[in-house]
């Protein structure tokens, strides 16, 4: 069960803070799957970073004033505390802008260069005659030419997800100034993806049974419709990675073609920093090594067809530059659980009308386990969802305060009073008794195979569900009537249902780690469930670097059921969660749109 996990979580641009539809997409999923795969004694590691390359992150600068760099660095930060507030446990959250990944970058683009996969073209791109230069892609907006969204940007549509061709954009206008560009030709590299099309349809036929629908649709169902043609890989730009070939200066990797090598690059940093520089071989070249890459539907055709057919065009090859003795191809993706997008109040997200709900911003008045329990009960996995500010209110109170809190603070309460601070002797169990530890018990295996299949509102749900199980069961027991008169009575029921909490506390654990930390304690235990996180400065020849890293060590939790002894000491409880004021969804309505 210690097969390697590769946890891949797609880089947040680092140009802007990060909101909770980011959140819901992919950071908070990969974290919840993280933590089971570790649960289960699996060898987790879980990588992602800024990308610091993006013509985002130019957009912002100029718009600034300031640089590239000073924007990357300064949105770089606010990802860092973020995710610890929030407790996403990266192995390794890096960024593009290292030494390291410019390394592998190249190295990548070299090997598929030697492998044939590359090709040299000329194409026409945006060319601004008041700037005099060519506009990276986001710098061109006009009309999506295949579903007439009027603001799309020139590479790809934000309404339709599909990948555009820059040339064929509607009505292009500049970004910079409103100028009409107009198109020259300029010579550029290209991944040859229609001499890969076979390679990545039988990588992805391999897949369809158990791909989500929207990525089998935007991957194997756009090859089959319209087939795959050759894309540039480098742009005219001067803040990037650079085109590692003679002819090509002034030119940079396109941002699309080096982030996602980022995933590689990670762990190869990662594998440097624990003192182990072999150490990353074992998840991109063990036969039993799985991938997941956790991404948003915007996504899916850079994770599920090109950065696929990079790792079979580059394959032995970049191994071999990357310094292996014993060359060999690269794992390829296992799962791509794309999620759909996250509304808010029923409208589209927008960071320029401040409609939004800042991660940051929202922990400054909110504990993380309810932000982690609505944006998984809500997730959009399967189709877009909406953020309400009353529902989140409702789904706090009535579920995780009232269904879960409720039952572990008045259980384990009522234990500490009545019997010394200590877990009871039960005695002999009951049948009544015993179908209720089953029925928890077996949430090891239900649950579990929802988080397996990566359907993590279906394993929330489940959870729930058995929480509410341990409340039925206590009605029907009543220990709060019988210690009047049959302490003993009392003192089964009790034990029982604190068995059934300490099984449950594992069960929610990857969705609500805060609380559960908080009720391991409260049951007496001494060893944390979860590791610890850091920061760390890293220095090379780019300058310095801030990582986030997650250290599992003296991590206890196991995914299995509660093995509660009685007489063991328990700790005075508090409440677990906060329950909120109906009048607060007011409040936060009216902060939408504002000014930030």
């Amino acid at each position: 069960m210690s097969e390697p996990i590769l946890v891949a979580v797609a880089w947040p641009y680092a140009n802007a803070e990060i909101h909770v539809g980011n959140l819901t997409g992919s950071y908070l999923p990969a974290d919840i799957f993280a933590r089971y795969q570790r649960m289960k004694g699996r060898r987790v590691l879980m990588v992602s970073g800024s990308d610091a390359h993006g013509t985002p992150i130019t957009v912002r600068a100029d718009a600034e004033k300031t640089s590239p760099l000073a924007v990357y660095q300064r949105y770089h930060a606010t990802f860092l505390e973020l995710f610890q507030q929030l407790g996403l446990t990266y192995d390794l959250f890096t960024s593009t802008h290292t030494e390291n990944h410019f390394s592998v970058s190249q190295k990548m683009f070299l090997a598929l260069l030697k492998n044939g996969y590359l090709y040299r073209d000329r194409q026409l791109q945006w060319y601004s005659l008041t700037q005099q230069r060519f506009l990276p892609d986001r710098y061109v907006e006009g009309t999506c030419y295949i579903c007439g969204y009027p603001n799309t940007r020139s590479d790809q549509c934000d309404r339709c997800g599909n990948v555009l061709d820059p040339e064929k954009l509607i009505n292009p206008r500049s970004r910079i100034d409103g100028s009409v560009p107009e198109l020259r030709q300029t010579e550029h590299y290209f991944l040859d993806l229609a001499k890969l099309q076979p390679q990545i349809t039988e990588f992805l036929r391999a897949r369809e049974s158990y791909w989500r629908p929207n990525v089998l649709r935007q991957s194997l169902g756009l090859i089959m419709t319209e087939g795959l043609k050759g894309r540039p890989i480098t742009r005219d730009l001067d803040w990037g990675i650079p085109v590692p070939v003679e002819g090509m200066e002034g030119k940079c990797l396109y941002v699309w073609f080096e982030a996602v090598i980022g995933y590689l690059s990670a762990t190869i940093e990662w594998s440097h920093l624990i003192g182990e520089p072999e150490a990353w071989h074992a998840w991109w070249h063990s036969p039993d090594a799985r991938s997941y890459y956790f991404i948003g539907k915007d996504n899916i055709p850079f994770h599920a067809i090109i950065w696929p057919g990079q790792l079979i065009g580059s394959g032995e090859t970049l191994d071999a530059l990357l310094g292996s003795r014993d060359p060999k191809p690269f794992v390829l993706p296992h799962d791509v659980p794309a999620n759909e997008f996250m509304n808010l109040e029923g409208q589209k997200i927008s960071g320029s009308r401040n409609w939004a709900v800042w991660g940051r911003d929202f922990l400054s008045r909110y504990d993380p386990d309810p932000l982690r329990y609505y944006l998984t009960a809500n997730m959009p996995e399967f189709r877009d969802t909406d953020w309400d500010w009353e529902d989140f209110i409702k789904r706090n109170n009535d579920e995780l305060v009232a269904t879960w809190g409720n039952l572990a603070n008045r259980v384990l309460s009522f234990a500490y009073k009545h019997w010394e601070g200590v877990v009871p002797d039960p005695g002999e169990l009951t049948a009544q008794d015993q179908e209720l530890l089953a029925t928890v018990e077996k949430g090891f295996e239900t649950v579990g195979q929802e988080l397996e299949a990566v359907h993590l509102r279906a394993a929330l749900g489940e959870s729930m569900r058995l929480a509410t199980e341990v409340n039925r069961y206590l009605e029907q027991t009543a220990p709060w009537l019988s210690i009047k008169t049959d302490k003993a009575a009392a003192g089964r029921a009790i034990y029982t249902a604190l068995r059934a909490i300490d099984s449950l506390k594992i069960l929610f654990a990857p969705f609500l780690p805060f609380s559960s930390e908080k009720l391991h304690r409260y049951l007496g235990y001494t060893e944390p469930l979860f590791g610890t996180q850091s920061t760390l400065s890293v220095s090379d020849s780019l300058g310095e670097h801030t990582v986030l890293r997650y250290h599992p060590e003296g991590a206890t939790a196991r995914w299995q059921p509660s093995q509660l002894r009685p007489g063991q000491p328990l700790q005075p409880p508090q409440p677990l969660f906060r329950k909120l004021d109906p009048s607060v969804a007011a409040d936060e309505r009216a902060r939408l749109g504002q000014p930030a």
